[in-house]
């Protein structure tokens, strides 16, 4: 039977330390925690082009965010050629911001590395429950273990797969000694050659454009997805209405990383896609901040006119704010551009 007697619900306040989460993420995206967000590149982008600081309150559609929320909002992008194709380049931009939440447990990642010979770019969006350190653990071991692993350019699905198992094992073995339960999404992207790989867990997204059109790369894990709830409930455990269906009447996704009080029904097993970058305009990651109020088609409609990356991921945290999201927000867009 399901023990969940000591399982926080995501929905509650989280610790003082969770709630001073944000200086610690702030300073992964900004050269100074303390300093007005600005673009942290990501790319050799010449010194006036960088973007410049926000201002002092910015302006969404019918919304006002006060200054005193503005160090909440970080954003960044950069630019860089695939491996072997010099006709083919690509841009990212990255946004996130807070919201309404009163504690900030988003993490992304955007990193371009080279593993054995071959330029490889890495992009992801953590989006944790029950606190920040699940998804904090993922932006800092994630991609290195994915990297790492001996078939990662030989088989990279079956590393994918591996890498995501052996990383929420890592993580469960260093929880053993917290009393609180945590868990977190991840959606990823790997740029691998021509290869686009996207692999989910959870309920953040990622979605493709081609000819203008929304493509959906990844599957939401909800409890009351039918092959979701029948493995679940094979394991042992069940899916019940509480406000939304819920594993064990706690959880709203499932499967996450973390989460040790809900395994095995809970699983950081991925899903994988892949596609051809040949046809792909841009692909957007996001939390369920941005998709719980934004539809697939939305969010393309908004990105295809801004050419820019970085003020894309912008304007799709905005227009998610303006439309009432109540969560945590954080998005990243890839755009491919073609010589």
């Amino acid at each position: 039977m399901m023990n969940v007697d000591n399982y926080k619900n995501e929905e509650n306040d989280l610790s003082v330390e969770d709630q001073n989460h944000h200086g610690r993420k702030q300073q992964h995206s900004t050269a100074s925690a303390s300093s007005p967000p600005a673009a942290a590149g990501g790319g050799e982008l010449p010194p006036a082009e960088q973007p410049q600081p926000a201002p002092a309150v910015l302006q969404f559609p019918n919304v006002t965010i006060p200054a005193r929320d503005l160090n909440t909002v970080c954003s960044g992008g950069g630019i860089s050629f695939l491996s072997g194709n010099r006709s083919l380049k690509f841009s990212y931009g990255y946004s996130s911001f807070k919201g309404k939440r009163a504690s900030m447990e988003d993490f992304y990642e955007t990193r371009i590395s080279e593993v054995d010979g071959q330029m490889v770019a890495f992009f992801g969006v953590f989006d944790g429950h029950g606190g920040s350190r699940t998804a904090e653990y993922l932006k800092n071991n994630l991609f290195k273990n994915l990297s790492r692993h001996p078939d990662f350019i030989r088989d990279t699905k079956s590393a994918i797969v591996e890498a995501f198992r052996q990383t929420d094992a890592d993580y469960l073995n260093e929880e053993k000694g917290q009393q609180k339960d945590a868990g977190s999404t991840a959606s990823t992207a790997v740029l691998l050659g021509d290869r686009l790989l996207v692999a989910n867990v959870g309920d953040s997204r990622v979605v493709a454009c081609r000819a203008g059109s929304a493509i959906a790369l990844s599957d939401d894990h909800k409890p009351d997805r039918s092959d979701e709830r029948e493995r679940i409930e094979q394991a042992g455990g069940f899916v019940i209405w509480a406000g939304t269906w819920r594993v064990g009447g706690v959880l709203a996704v499932s499967r996450a990383f973390g989460d040790k009080l809900l395994k095995p029904y809970v699983v950081a097993e991925p899903e994988i896609q892949e596609q051809q970058i040949d046809g792909v305009d841009f692909i957007i990651i996001a939390s369920d901040g941005l998709w719980n109020v934004l539809s697939n088609k939305d969010a393309v409609a908004i990105v295809q006119d801004t050419t820019d990356a970085e003020a894309a991921s912008r304007k799709l945290i905005e227009e998610a704010y303006a439309r009432g999201s109540s969560d945590n927000i954080t998005c990243i867009v890839v755009r491919f551009e073609r010589s």
